[in-house]
């Protein structure tokens, strides 16, 4: 995909020769959380970025083209929010990791976000290298 001129491209990726780390997709309206996101995947060893997206929508086609095998997602963005975003990819991905990610100060477990098929729900301030291994340690599927 190849952006306008002048605009920041909304999906990302990098190269597969990396296939024995997790594969890490993020979903987030705000660039600076992919960035963040995509700085922690970085130096975080097992793991490797596979790209961002900005929405919903996006979020739906990067993980058929990208395939990752963890997805951070954005709880509140525009158009699809993250509940109907990940209960889209939980279902069509059983396999996957979805990990719903709040601003929020105290994020409260819902009936939607329970329903959804996301793993668990956390706070961005608290996401580093030592949650991700964590969450891939305790929610992977295989």
């Amino acid at each position: 995909m190849t952006p306008a001129a002048g605009s920041a491209p909304t999906v990302s990726r990098m190269s597969r020769a990396t296939q024995d780390r997790v594969g890490v997709l993020a979903v987030d309206d705000q660039p600076v959380f992919l960035d963040a996101a995509q700085d922690v995947v970085a130096a975080t060893p097992g793991f490797r970025w596979v790209g961002g997206a900005t929405s919903g929508e996006e979020a739906i086609d990067a993980v058929t083209e990208l395939e990752p095998e963890l997805v951070l997602l954005d709880v509140r963005m525009p158009g699809m929010d993250g509940i109907e975003t990940a209960h889209r990819i939980c279902g069509t991905h059983p396999d996957i990791v979805v990990v719903l990610i709040s601003v929020d100060e105290s994020p409260a477990a819902t009936p939607a976000i329970e329903a959804s098929g996301a793993a668990v729900l956390v706070r961005k301030r608290e996401f580093g290298p030592a949650m991700l291994r964590r969450l891939w340690q305790t929610y992977r599927k295989s």
